[in-house]
């Protein structure tokens, strides 16, 4: 009997060390790698500036014209001009200077 209830505790023992490692897999494979993208996009979306060309998540290519802290206006050609929302741009797609 002394045999079975020690044979029990270190099944426990091990069903918990099966549990800490399918966690780290979790995280190493899955939320660390989310956590990375999201530092890397909102890296990105404070870099824009304006004269810098954009590309939206709709796919929508354009300039940006304007920047406030939530928005962005894209002229989209000369006579159109978007408003979009910041976390609305996709990519960077060529970066000019100020002054050009």
């Amino acid at each position: 009997m002394v045999l079975a209830a020690d044979s029990g505790g270190v099944a426990g023992y091990w069903s918990i060390v099966y549990i800490v490692i399918m966690f780290a897999v979790l995280y190493f494979l899955m939320i660390r790698p989310q956590q990375k993208r999201q530092k890397k996009t909102a890296s990105m979306l404070s870099s824009v500036k304006k004269g810098d060309k954009v590309v939206t998540i709709g796919g929508l290519h354009g300039t940006v014209l304007e920047m406030t802290d939530d928005t962005v206006v894209i002229r989209v050609n000369e006579a159109t001009k978007m408003t979009f929302d910041r976390s609305a741009i996709r990519t960077i797609a060529s970066s000019t200077a100020e002054g050009k």
